[in-house]
């Protein structure tokens, strides 16, 4: 079996289980008070290594790949930026055109209290930026393997956040464990499938990554800007520790960055 299709199906799987976990933590009452106090420093976390990863790694990877295709041509990146501002656009669109009752934050009521349609429609929304999860991750380890890492951090990283919120949605439309389970689970399959896809279609286009890469990171982009950012200043009031999180986050990405770039060299 190939090695790198192997390395991917590691990444869909973990952060598909922590899609699950982040569901599924909602549940034993200790265990969720825990992690509802440091969910909005996780939410930084994310958010600030996401917007790090996008602008130094997967922004520049693009416009490199663009110039060495298209040398002596800078009209050419008007394309990818397009691309990323589609990504950007079509991410803003299924969450809050299509499904807007989504947002990155907790929802937990006693009873219910928003329609089993508003969280269908939630879920609905969140399955076009996690397939983008998956394709951002192939797509970047087809470029560079250390990219794809990183890449795959940044991810993992809003994945329990992500969980939990589509959890919360599910309990606040009055439903169980069972469908908690089953919607979280959906979600998590998203990320593979994006892999999956890009992975066996995307291999068969010579040029399918400078393509990708840029309608991913817009995609990537809205979520931390967007969606968790909003969220981190929602959720952190006055403590400065919250926001100073997101500093944390991409204090993080660099220091990941460097680790991966001695590991594997470059």
């Amino acid at each position: 079996m190939d090695p790198v299709f192997v390395k991917l199906a590691v990444f869909g799987i973990a952060a598909a289980l922590a899609n699950f976990l982040g569901g599924m933590i909602l549940f034993p009452s200790r265990l969720h008070r825990d992690y509802k106090r440091f969910l909005r420093y996780l939410l930084a976390l994310g958010a600030g290594f996401m917007l790090a990863v996008t602008f130094f790694e997967i922004i520049p990877k693009t416009v490199l790949l663009w110039q060495a295709q298209h040398p002596g041509s800078a009209e050419e990146l008007y394309i990818p930026m397009l691309l990323l501002l589609a990504g950007y656009l079509l991410t803003q669109f299924f969450e809050h055109t299509i499904a807007p009752h989504f947002h990155l934050g907790e929802e937990v009521h006693s009873e219910a209290t928003i329609s089993t349609r508003s969280a269908y429609t939630g879920v609905g929304g969140l399955l076009i930026h996690t397939f983008f999860d998956g394709v951002s991750i192939a797509a970047a380890s087809q470029l560079d393997v250390r990219v794809g890492l990183l890449v795959f951090v940044a991810v993992f990283l809003h994945k329990f956040p992500e969980g939990f919120t589509i959890g919360s949605m599910m309990i606040a439309a009055g439903k169980g464990r069972r469908e908690v389970s089953i919607a979280t689970l959906v979600i998590g399959m998203m990320t593979i499938v994006g892999i999956v896809a890009y992975y066996f279609i995307g291999s068969g286009f010579g040029f399918s990554v400078a393509y990708a890469l840029p309608l991913a990171s817009g995609v990537t982009l809205y979520v931390a800007a967007s969606d968790l950012i909003p969220e981190v200043n929602h959720h952190g009031g006055k403590n400065p520790l919250v926001s100073l999180s997101v500093f944390a986050g991409v204090a993080l990405f660099f220091g990941v960055h460097f680790v991966v770039h001695q590991l594997i060299g470059g």
